[in-house]
């Protein structure tokens, strides 16, 4: 950050640069200095890899990214530049063109980069935010999704209003089954539909109609004919929200054809080098919490379908095909970290590299991106538990790291050390892995306090990925431990299901014997415990001190309390009633309140304090409201801190982040019972 910035920066929080600022670990005000990259695109044969440099932007209080190229060296260039967002690439078949998205007119809009000469242009003026641009295979053309606008619904209009008067805002009437969603607010009436639009620019043709969403991934065929795409069109698809399809949408005459048929999502579809089959990843759904999304071929010809993960026990989060079409390339989680693999068509799995991650820059979730050249080499998202995302690329067995792009603001900081371990579950004696960070400048001969971080979900996955949230607390003294309890991702479909019907439950104590494990180790302070997390690990942290008063206090963000209540209010709710519960809530409400942390309020007695988003349409702030005014009624310690304008990812604007954190530090240093450490 220069001194500029930076006397801005805390002239807007009111007070002047302390000394904090210039502190050798990592402080709150650092996020703002965090880059990370995305939206990664490889061309020229692996030469060159263009990215999205994402950054945080200290005057807007937002996430924004620019266009880069990093070539075989190392070496930096801007492609654009400005304080806008970027997103989207898509380069062209000849590998001269870049499409993408920017919001530097003050609306998406699709941009064009002329990547051999320099030049680029604003290719539409579209009224909605259009998103999945891909490419015709001549180049002629570009497909893209895109919002259409509906008519309002207004049964009820009212007479006798005088010319001038001034009413009240008339009401808005509500009939549909999903009105609002987490960080959109409440719905327009409208679908999302396929478009298709010259690469040269001027109007986008609208391909699909009708009162559904075409808001999957798209692919064309071989010869330019046909797009396929993935959708849920059956009459039902409000209620069976998982349910897709593959579908064939014939260019000219707008005739859609299902390749799929079954109970389940069928998603991602992609068409071989050689225009004879199709990708695509799906599962038979038997409506349980988890299942592992597998990944098979369609040949085109025949119509038939041939699994080829069927003996990989994890979820695939994305592939590629082999430029060659011998073969696919996959990506996905296994034990906290995320691999690149090559799957052959006879389903030989070959792992490349554990090396990817390091998107998630709030906490240390998975998640990556990679793309593949013409010869085989691939870019990557570089993972590393002390610092975001970079840029790597692999090629003949091996990966190397192109970009530093935190060293200018982490490398003169001392992070706390990240470090695995595994223990086994009082419950059941499960093996159950997990993390722990340690303060900068640790001295294994001294007490330290303890803070236990649970990942939400709950079928996500943390790893060795770096963590802002998690580096602050370790930068304000505390050992941290984060774990993945039974039912978290990446570890198969058992270990996953293990809560299936049953959460929160023996999740329970394997959290509770990580911090056994650490106990064990002798230089953690029993009588300073601290624990927090978010949305799924929110609700594990109110239902920890409902059933144990160990810790000193505890920070509940953004949770579920009542599972009753949640189901009814929260944006999602036909897959919450359908796949975390066996009946509706009025159906079995002993059940929905067996497993809700609001039935074991009476047992608290840990200062908790509470933390949520405003604009939170996922776990809304009822819930946070629910548990508040029952801790007060209990006599319980309490706090409520509510984030305004903020949908669930609370992290979206960076000032909202630290936010949070100082909030949870803040309560937690006034119950410690002392405020230093302590000698063996």
């Amino acid at each position: 950050m220069n001194p500029l910035k930076c006397l801005v920066f805390f002239l807007a929080v009111g007070s002047l640069p302390s000394m904090a600022a210039l502190s050798d670990t990592f402080t709150a005000q650092d996020i703002f200095n965090l880059e990370y990259a995305s939206d990664l695109v490889i061309r020229n044969n692996g030469e060159e890899v263009l990215f999205v440099r994402q950054f945080m932007d200290i005057y807007q209080d937002k996430k924004l990214g620019n266009i880069w190229q990093v070539n075989d060296q190392g070496n930096l260039l801007p492609v654009t530049s400005g304080n806008h967002q970027d997103f989207g690439l898509a380069l062209s078949p000849d590998g001269n063109r870049l499409a993408y998205i920017s919001t530097r007119s003050g609306k998406p809009q699709v941009h064009m980069q002329w990547l051999d000469k320099g030049k680029s242009a604003q290719l539409t003026h579209l009224t909605s935010a259009p998103s999945g641009l891909t490419w015709s295979p001549d180049g002629k053309s570009l497909a893209f999704r895109m919002f259409v606008k509906g008519k309002a619904k207004s049964p009820v209009s009212l007479a006798g209003k005088p010319e001038g008067a001034k009413w009240a805002e008339p009401a808005i009437f509500i009939d549909d089954l999903y009105y609002r969603a987490d960080g959109g607010g409440y719905a327009e009436p409208g679908f999302v539909q396929l478009f298709v639009m010259d690469s040269e620019g001027g109007s986008a043709r609208q391909l699909t109609f009708g009162d559904y969403h075409h808001n999957g991934a798209m692919s064309w065929s071989a010869d330019g004919k046909f797009l396929y795409f993935s959708a849920n069109l059956h009459d039902n698809y409000q209620l069976a929200p998982l349910n897709s399809e593959i579908y064939r949408l014939d260019i000219a005459s707008g005739e859609i054809k299902a390749l799929t048929d079954r109970d389940g999502p069928d998603q991602q579809p992609s068409v071989s080098p050689d225009g004879k089959a199709l990708a695509y990843l799906g599962y038979d759904d038997k409506r349980t919490n988890y299942e592992n999304r597998r990944l098979y071929v369609l040949d085109l010809s025949s119509g038939k379908s041939t699994l080829l993960s069927g003996s990989l026990d994890r979820s695939i989060d994305a592939f590629k095909w082999d430029p060659k079409g011998k073969g696919l390339y996959i990506q996905y989680d296994d034990k906290g970290q995320t691999l690149l693999a090559s799957l052959t068509l006879d389903g030989k799995l070959k792992v490349l590299t554990d090396s990817l991650g390091g998107q998630s820059y709030g906490r240390p979730y998975t998640g990556a991106e990679f793309d593949v050249a013409a010869n085989g080499t691939l870019a990557f998202t570089y993972s590393d538990a002390l610092r975001p995302a970079d840029v790597a690329v692999w090629r003949k067995g091996q990966a190397r790291q192109l970009t530093h792009l935190n060293d200018d603001a982490l490398a003169h900081k001392r992070l706390g050390k990240v470090q695995e371990i595994w223990y086994q579950s009082s419950a059941d004696k499960l093996d159950i892995q997990g993390w722990v960070v340690y303060p900068p400048g640790f001295d294994a001969g001294k007490k330290y306090p303890l803070l236990l971080e649970i990942h939400g979900g709950p079928t996500t996955a943390y790893g060795p990925h770096f963590s802002a949230e998690v580096q602050l607390y370790a930068a304000a003294g505390y050992v941290v431990l984060y774990t993945n309890p039974r039912g978290s991702s990446s570890y198969g479909e058992a270990f996953a299901q293990k809560i299936h019907h049953n959460y929160p439950s023996q999740d329970y104590d394997d959290l509770m014997s990580g911090v056994d494990s650490l106990i064990d180790k002798g230089f953690i302070d029993e009588t300073q415990l601290f624990v927090t997390g978010g949305s799924g690990g929110g609700v594990l942290t109110a239902w920890i001190v409902g059933h144990t008063d160990r810790f000193k206090a505890a920070v509940v963000a953004k949770p579920v309390i009542n599972w009753y209540s949640f189901v009814l209010t929260s944006d999602f709710y036909p897959f919450f009633s359908q796949y975390w519960f066996a009946k509706k809530p009025w159906e079995d409400p002993e059940h929905y309140l067996q497993r809700s942390p609001i039935s074991y309020v009476g047992n608290v007695k840990t200062p908790t304090m509470l933390l949520t988003g405003e604009a939170d349409y996922r776990t809304p702030i009822s819930e946070t409201e629910q548990y508040y005014q029952a801790l007060k009624l209990q006599g319980v310690d309490t706090a409520m801190v509510r984030i305004p304008d903020a949908p669930h990812g609370i992290y979206k604007r960076p000032s909202n982040l630290m936010s949070k954190v100082q909030y949870i530090l803040w309560w937690f240093d006034k119950h410690k019972k002392n405020k230093e450490h302590s000698t063996q």
